[in-house]
């Protein structure tokens, strides 16, 4: 530490393996659709693009990626269909609307992982489950607090604790 300022090595911070990155992409419909200049290499990536917005072409690509309708995602963002279907495909959203899009594309993508598919995981999601109070996982999207619930169950899953 000189002159009060604290000194930390020229090194990038891995946040997350580039294959979930690259994966989280694809879904919001690839770097072309996101309109992002450069690779995106970490989470730090993945906030810029969420504090710029996404444009709506990506929330259309994520709405068929993972079998959601308007108006289910228009309940995980909080906004009304018609606001969400009203913009133009290249409008960009909003950050507090374009982070929960990124966050459920994070979630499916770690869904993906450990059901070992997309498809099982989108089964999975729209099962009602005892784990939920007989409800189905996506019912659960609409909250931050859902979506660390679902994630603590994937991490249950994933290491064969079953509740």
């Amino acid at each position: 530490m000189k002159n009060n300022k604290v000194e930390e090595p020229l090194i990038e911070y891995i946040t997350q393996p580039q294959e979930t990155l690259h994966a989280v992409v694809s879904l919001l419909g690839g770097l072309g659709v996101l309109n992002f200049k450069r690779p995106i290499s970490s989470d730090f990536d993945l906030l810029e693009l969420t504090r710029a917005g996404l444009p709506k072409k990506a929330l259309v690509h994520l709405i068929k990626s993972v079998a959601f309708t308007f108006q289910e995602l228009a309940a995980i963002m909080h906004i009304s269909e018609r606001t969400l279907q009203r913009f133009d495909e290249n409008t960009l959203i909003d950050a507090a609307y374009s982070e929960k899009a990124i966050e459920l594309a994070r979630l499916y993508v770690r869904g993906e992982q450990v059901f070992g598919s997309l498809e099982r995981f989108k089964l999975w999601m729209k099962t009602p489950s005892y784990v939920f109070k007989n409800q189905t996982p996506a019912s659960f999207l609409d909250t931050s607090l859902g979506f660390d619930l679902i994630s603590k169950e994937l991490g249950r899953i994933e290491h064969g604790l079953f509740a």
